[in-house]
């Protein structure tokens, strides 16, 4: 009887039938390619893992980031919806910062010549540490106050600021005031979309931007916003222009009349050469001791960005201010850098000139999807741009938002819901040099781009990409079918890119229509084979290998509905929420080979396996399931035989099927076990006309 071998098409290709897929793989479920010296990909079980840290999160894990002090004590941080941790030898420190908002009417005391302003805020237990965010314009003493101001405690119901402009100059009031202050108060006119704003020596210009922060409606119109400054009427009073016309003639005041000052708690002392200490924020407590404002409201995040500066985290919560923490400071949360913009859509650290760049900023509190700003060099305290600083800003013109940043190979790079920028640092003055790379390639979600050996792939709504020195490509993705057509459109911001540079492959965690929400699936790309695969495993973030090791993911477990840090390449196995071994359902499936092309049906008696039963020098223990599924028509339902259970010590194994169509499904689903598939060969003849 004559012999033949199961050749396999390296690689998964889902987007062919099964009988055109012929003696190619279809299905695979946590497998991976390894390259052998013809070039081609050899199939075997996909690294097992462990836990890095062996509690519950207790929320989903977002972010994940790895850095080094310079004790060389090595930390994660953990970004979680509901907190933020740091983890350092097997111990986790929450370090979730803490705000409080308190609105209350305006009462506050300057003196003329005194950049020293006292606000009176009953039960504020403000502390030397804390900063003060006041998004609601206050008129008083002749100063405008609005934006974030750092703290000077002065007891349990009153707190003093230092007032600045917009350059951090201190700005002295020009007359004494005791318990006052003048909110803007909103004066609209029955039919007409102009709006009179009231408020004392305002400053403002016509043709600039009038931003209110608190949702505020009179006469029919809903304020909330960046608003066109139409005129200028004199010192108190200029003109707005609303998106709606107004239904009725009345005034109203911002925030009910009430100032509002949100508290963000801080701790000491602040790392020294930050920045602190010019301006208008060398007073107060910096470096005096340590101390935690009494507040107890943690913030939570929908997502998180993180990247180092040296030994300090930069962590910035989706919408939110950008804060720091550093290990060997001795705060107990991370602290927000009061001088970088209130709202941000994320923030990475640019090297080598160490610049936090920051994107869906803001200078006014209100978000502008397309606005990059970044810090002067080495100082993440000044953002203002002046000529004797590298800090600055660059609106992209094209596309709707920015949707990702990262520090890429010799450049920034910058992904929109339409292409891809760059951002080459220039130096002064300009500092940054943008140009657009691609168009049509833009990024699907946040958080699916990275870069792997000097290049940088991502996914974009209907293709991946790669972006290299002949510039943006198209990567073909045969199993294009499988994302791209059952993926959840809802939820596009929580696919996760997971790179693996121990070999080769880069992941999209991705959630599907069937099980919506959270990432589910994935699919996976082996750089060096240009093969791709895919699966079910739940993976909500990832670093690639780091000074932590192996890489590390977030997710799910077996036995627990909770979130946990997870090693990847650690085990032969997966492992459930006690932490003990638990077993990875491995397989893959193969589309059908034509056991003859002509009008015979072939018969199949023995089939002799070429496995590696385990890893080298190990025991060679692992159990594999050979399954045939056989049919005369592509359209039938297959008949299945087996599954026939092979080990190192199975010689042949005798499936006796019949057909013309035959497809193989390979699986394990054993503890502490490896394989990796050889030449497996089988016996045939010819029985019968079809």
């Amino acid at each position: 009887m004559p012999h033949a071998s199961v050749k396999l098409i390296p690689g998964v290709d889902q987007n062919r039938t099964p009988a055109l897929n012929e003696t190619g793989i279809s299905v695979s479920n946590l497998i991976r390619f390894i390259p052998d010296r013809q070039g081609i990909g050899l199939v075997q079980k996909l690294g097992g893992w462990t836990k890095f840290y062996s509690n519950g999160i207790g929320s989903i894990i977002r972010a994940l980031w790895a850095w080094e002090d310079t004790n060389a004590q090595s930390y994660l941080a953990v970004g979680a919806e509901a907190s933020i941790s740091a983890i350092n030898n097997g111990n986790r420190r929450v370090i979730t910062p803490e705000i409080r908002t308190d609105n209350v009417a305006p009462d506050i005391d300057t003196t003329s010549g005194s950049t020293t302003v006292t606000i009176n805020d009953p039960g504020s237990n403000v502390t030397d540490y804390d900063s003060v965010y006041i998004p609601v314009h206050i008129s008083v003493g002749g100063l405008i106050l609005f934006g974030m101001y750092q703290c000077t405690a002065v007891g349990a119901n009153s707190f003093e600021i230092t007032s600045v402009d917009a350059l951090g100059v201190p700005l002295p009031a020009t007359s004494t005031v005791t318990a006052g202050g003048d909110v803007p108060d909103l004066t609209t006119t029955n039919g007409s979309p102009f709006v009179n704003v009231e408020l004392p020596g305002h400053g403002f210009t016509a043709g600039t931007a009038f931003p209110i922060l608190v949702s505020t409606t009179v006469g029919g119109i809903t304020f909330y916003g960046n608003y066109l400054i139409q005129s200028v009427v004199d010192a108190d009073n200029f003109i707005i222009a609303a998106t709606t016309l107004a239904t009725s003639s009345t005034s109203g005041f911002i925030n009910g009349g009430d100032a509002r000052y949100v508290i963000y708690a801080g701790v000491g002392p602040i790392p020294a050469g930050t920045g602190y200490g010019v301006g208008g924020y060398g007073v107060g407590g910096y470096g005096s001791g340590s101390q935690i404002t009494p507040v107890t409201n943690p913030i939570t995040a929908v997502d998180w960005t993180l990247d180092n500066w040296g030994e300090i985290l930069i962590a910035c919560p989706l919408n939110g201010a950008i804060y720091q923490w550093s290990p060997s400071s001795g705060n107990e949360t991370l602290t927000v850098i009061p001088n970088a913009p209130i709202i941000n859509q994320g923030a990475f650290v640019a090297m080598p000139q160490r610049q936090i760049i920051a994107w869906g900023s803001t200078f006014t509190g209100i978000s502008d999807p397309l606005l990059i700003r970044w810090c002067d060099v080495n100082n993440y305290d000044s953002w203002i741009g002046t000529v004797t600083n590298q800090a600055g800003s660059y609106r992209i013109p094209k596309g709707s938002r920015v949707i990702q940043c990262i520090q890429g190979p010799q450049q920034g790079l910058i992904w929109t819901d339409l292409g891809v920028w760059a951002m080459q640092y220039v130096g002064p003055p300009y500092v940054y040099q943008f140009n657009e790379l691609g168009t049509g390639c833009g990024l699907i979600g946040r958080k699916a781009a990275t870069s792997m050996n000097g290049v940088v792939y991502w996914m974009g709504q209907s293709q991946f990409y790669k972006l290299s020195g002949a510039g943006v490509e198209t990567i073909p993705c045969p199993i294009w079918d499988v994302v791209f057509q059952d993926i959840d459109t809802s939820n596009l911001d929580k696919i996760r890119v997971a790179p693996n540079s121990r070999f080769g492959e880069i992941s999209w965690y991705f959630p599907t229509i069937s099980n919506g929400g959270e990432p589910s699936h994935y699919i996976k790309y082996n750089i060096f084979l240009n093969q791709w695969d895919f699966g079910e495993l739940e993976r909500t973030a990832w670093i690639n290998e780091s000074v932590l090791g192996p890489p590390i993911g977030g997710g799910p477990l077996p036995n627990s509905n909770d979130a946990f840090v997870i090693q990847h390449e650690t085990s032969t196995d997966a492992v459930d929420a006690n932490g003990n071994p638990y077993p990875m359902n491995s397989y893959f499936e193969t589309g059908y080979y034509v056991m003859n092309e002509a009008d015979l049906k072939m018969f199949v008696d023995q089939v002799w396996p070429d496995m590696k039963w385990g890893y080298y020098g190990g025991t060679q223990n692992v159990t594999v399931n050979l399954t045939f599924k056989v049919t005369d028509y592509a359209g039938q339902t297959p008949i299945s035989y087996g599954p026939f259970p092979m080990t190192e010590n199975t010689t042949f194994i005798t499936p006796r099927f019949r057909g013309r169509l035959t497809s193989i499904r390979l699986d394990s689903n054993d503890i502490g076990t490896f394989w990796r598939i050889g030449n497996i060969r089988y016996r045939f003849q010819p029985d019968g006309k079809f």
